[in-house]
C-alpha cells in the first residue's frame, strides 16, 4: 500500500510571487508542458527508499519494471513493458522465466563514462538485491521477504547479524541472470500474483549499479533510468521538473480498452500509433494549501488537479461537481471533471506495543473497539469531506480481490451507548468525578494522537476531540510534520495516528500487510503481532484466486475487526478535473504513471 499524506502549505502569496511556471507563449511555447501540482512534498528519487505516494509518482516516469498496467484497460491489464512477453511459469507457481528486450539503454549519465549502458538481466536482479540490502533499511523490504525469494532473506539475516556489507556479487538462488537477457524468480512457496510485484516501476524499475556507486549517499538526487522522463531540476519540497529523455527508445501508444468503453475507444482513436512520450516536459509544484492550488487551475497554472496526489481539494469538490455533475461555470470553459471512488482507505491505528490502547487481553481489546464506536465515520463524511465518501467496513478496499461492497462490519458502527457499556463493564470509569475516565488500575487514560499543521488535520482533531469527549475519554493532539510522524511510527515512538493508504495492487492481500507481523516497521505501523492472522496471511499468498481464497478473505476481515489495532474509516472519493488542453487522461488506479500517455492540445490554450 502507498502512504497518502497532506502537509502545511505555503500560502498563497508565495505562489503569486514566485510561481514556478512560466506562462504559454514565452519560453515554453514550443515545448509541450504539462503543469502539475502535488498537495505534498516528495521524500526522494531512489526507488529503493520511498514509500510515500509523492515520491512514487515520479520514479515511474524514470524508472521502468519488466511489466506495466495498461492505461485503458478496464479491468485493469499488465503487458510487457521491458519484458520480451508474459513471464513463463511453472505449473507449481514457484518459477518464473522473463526475457527482456534487448537494445533497451539507460539515459546517458557521467556514471557510464561517455558509454551508452544497454540493460541487461544482471540490473533487475540488483534492483531487489538493494531491498534486502540492511544498510539501504528499505520500506519495501517486508512485502519483498513475504513473497519468498529462495535465499535472500537469509541473505538480509546473515548481514545483518554478521555487520559486514551486503554481498552484491553472490548469487542467490532466488533471482538469477541465466544469461544477458534472461531473469529467472525461484520462490520458497507458490505466489500465482507475483506478475504485480513485477509492474511496480515506482518501486522495482531497473536501476544500474554503477550508478549508485558513482553517486554513492546522493543517489536520492540523481535518478537514471530506461524511461521516457529524466529529471531536469529538482528544489527539494518546492519544485520538479522532468524532461523528455533524449535517450529514450521509439516507443507507440498501445492500449486495449474493453469493446464497450466509448470513453476508452474514443482515447485509443486519438492516441495510437503516437510516439512517445508526447509531452516535452513536467512542471510539479508542491502547493500544500488547498486554495492556492485550487486558484491555481481556475487561473490555467495548473493543467490537472487529478490523481491522489493533486485532486480537488475535498474543501471545493461542492463548487467543482455540485450533486456530481460537473459546475455548468467549469463546462463552459470545456473543463472535464470525473470522479471515482478511491482504491484507498483513511484510517487510524493504535500501537499494539503502547501500555495504553495496545495489547491483546480484553480489557484492551475492549477499549479500542469503544474507541471505535465512539467515532462517528458519518460526521466526518459530512464535515470534513463534504459529504463524499464511502464508510469502510474493512481493510480490503474498492476494486481490488477480496473486497466486498455488501459486506457489513462493526468498523463503520456509531454507538457511543456501546462504547460506554463497553468501558464500564471494563473498569474505564471515572474515578474522580472529573468527567473523564480513568484506567481499570486507576491511572490516568489519555489518548494521544499525532497529527500534521494544516486545515485539514484541524478539522479531524475537532471530530476526535468531540467524539471521545462525549464518551469521557481525554484525548490530546501531538502536532508535527507528516514525515516526522511516519518516522515515529514505523519506529514504533507513538501511541495513535490518522493518515491513509491507498492500494498498489489489483490483490486485496497487499492491504492485510498492515497486520502482517514481518511488516513491522514498514505497513504494519499498528505492530500486531497475532499467529493466526501470519497464517491466514501466508497461505492467501500461495493460493489461486477462487472461493477458498475469499473466504479466507472473509476471515482475515473477521480478525480484524475483532482485534481492532487499525480503525477503518472512509473509501474516499474524488474527484478530477482536466484542462481541455489535456488529451488522453484516465485516472490509473493501482499504478502511479501517467504523464508518459497523454498530450498537450496547445491550441487550447486560452492566449495570454
Amino acid at each position: 500500500m502507498k502512504l497518502l499524506r497532506r502537509m502545511l502549505g505555503r500560502g498563497l502569496l508565495a505562489l503569486a510571487v514566485a510561481s514556478p511556471w512560466a506562462a504559454p507563449g514565452h519560453a515554453d511555447e514550443a515545448r509541450k508542458v504539462l503543469r502539475f501540482a502535488f498537495s505534498s512534498a516528495e521524500t526522494s528519487f531512489d526507488p529503493v527508499k520511498v514509500n510515500d505516494l509523492y515520491s512514487r509518482t515520479i520514479t515511474p516516469h524514470i524508472f521502468e519494471a519488466l511489466y506495466a498496467y495498461d492505461a485503458l484497460a478496464r479491468p485493469v491489464k499488465i503487458r510487457p513493458l521491458l519484458a520480451e512477453a508474459m513471464p513463463e511459469v511453472s505449473a507449481d507457481f514457484k518459477t518464473w522465466t522473463v526475457r527482456l528486450r534487448r537494445g533497451i539503454f539507460f539515459a546517458d549519465d557521467p556514471a557510464f563514462q561517455g558509454k551508452k549502458r544497454e540493460l541487461v538481466a544482471q540490473d533487475f536482479v540488483y534492483v531487489f538485491q538493494r531491498v534486502f540490502d540492511p544498510a539501504n533499511k528499505s520500506p519495501g523490504l517486508g512485502e519483498l521477504d513475504s513473497v519468498g525469494f529462495v535465499g535472500f532473506n537469509i541473505a538480509h539475516d546473515e548481514a545483518v547479524k554478521s555487520g559486514k556489507p551486503f554481498d552484491y556479487d553472490r548469487e542467490l538462488p532466488g533471482i538469477r541472470a541465466l544469461d544477458r537477457y534472461t531473469i529467472r524468480f525461484t520462490l520458497n512457496e507458490p505466489r500465482p500474483r507475483l506478475l504485480e510485484t513485477l509492474a511496480q516501476s515506482d518501486l522495482y524499475g531497473a536501476i544500474a549499479r554503477e550508478v549508485v556507486a558513482f553517486y554513492g549517499d546522493k543517489i536520492d538526487a540523481h535518478p537514471v533510468g530506461t524511461g521516457p522522463f529524466r529529471l531536469k531540476q529538482w528544489r527539494r519540497s518546492s519544485l520538479i521538473v522532468l524532461e523528455r529523455s533524449p535517450d529514450y527508445r521509439e516507443e507507440h501508444y498501445q492500449a486495449e480498452p474493453a469493446a464497450d468503453d466509448a470513453e476508452g475507444q474514443a482515447i485509443l482513436k486519438r492516441l495510437k500509433g503516437r510516439r512517445l512520450p508526447m509531452i516535452d516536459e513536467v512542471q510539479v509544484s508542491i502547493i500544500d494549501e488547498s486554495q492556492p492550488r485550487w486558484l491555481s487551475f481556475l487561473n490555467g497554472q495548473v493543467d490537472a488537479m487529478a490523481t491522489q496526489t493533486g485532486a480537488v481539494p475535498v474543501e471545493f469538490v461542492n463548487m467543482a461537481m455540485p450533486g456530481g455533475k460537473l459546475a455548468p461555470n467549469l463546462a463552459k470553459r470545456g473543463i472535464v471533471g470525473r470522479s471515482i471512488v478511491n482504491p484507498d482507505l483513511g484510517v487510524s491505528f493504535f500501537n499494539m506495543e503502547n501500555p495504553t490502547v495496545g495489547g491483546y487481553t480484553p480489557e484492551k481489546i475492549a477499549l479500542r473497539r469503544a474507541i471505535s464506536l465512539a467515532y462517528d465515520v458519518q460526521r466526518e463524511i459530512t464535515i470534513v469531506r463534504r459529504g463524499i465518501g464511502v464508510r469502510a467496513q474493512s481493510p480490503i478496499v474498492p476494486h481490488t480481490s477480496g473486497y466486498d461492497p455488501a459486506f457489513k462490519s462493526e468498523m463503520s458502527d456509531y454507538d457511543p451507548a456501546r462504547a460506554r457499556a463497553l468501558l464500564d463493564l471494563y473498569g474505564y470509569v471515572d474515578r474522580d468525578g472529573d468527567g473523564y475516565r480513568e484506567m481499570p488500575d486507576g491511572s490516568p487514560l489519555v489518548l494521544e494522537m499525532r497529527t500534521q499543521p494544516q486545515q485539514r488535520s484541524r478539522d479531524l482533531d475537532q471530530v476526535w476531540k468531540k467524539m471521545m469527549d462525549a464518551v469521557g475519554i481525554r484525548i490530546r493532539f501531538l502536532t508535527a510534520r507528516w514525515a516526522e510522524n511516519l518516522k515515529a511510527a514505523r519506529a514504533g515512538n507513538l501511541m495513535m495516528w490518522q493518515l491513509g493508504n491507498s492500494a498498489d495492487k489489483p490483490d486485496g492481500q497487499s492491504a492485510l500487510a498492515a497486520y502482517y507481523g514481518p511488516e513491522i516497521g514498514g505497513q504494519n505501523m499498528a505492530r500486531f503481532k497475532l499467529p493466526a492472522f501470519d497464517r491466514l496471511y501466508e497461505r492467501l499468498q500461495a493460493l489461486p484466486d477462487g472461493p477458498e481464497r475469499e473466504a479466507l478473505f472473509f476471515e482475515a476481515k473477521r480478525l480484524a475487526v475483532a482485534y481492532m489495532p487499525w480503525k477503518q474509516h472512509v473509501h474516499r472519493v474524488e474527484i478530477d478535473l482536466l484542462q481541455p488542453w489535456v488529451v488522453g487522461y484516465r485516472r490509473p488506479l493501482f499504478w502511479t504513471e501517467w504523464w508518459n500517455s497523454v498530450d498537450i492540445d496547445d491550441s487550447r490554450r486560452p492566449a495570454h
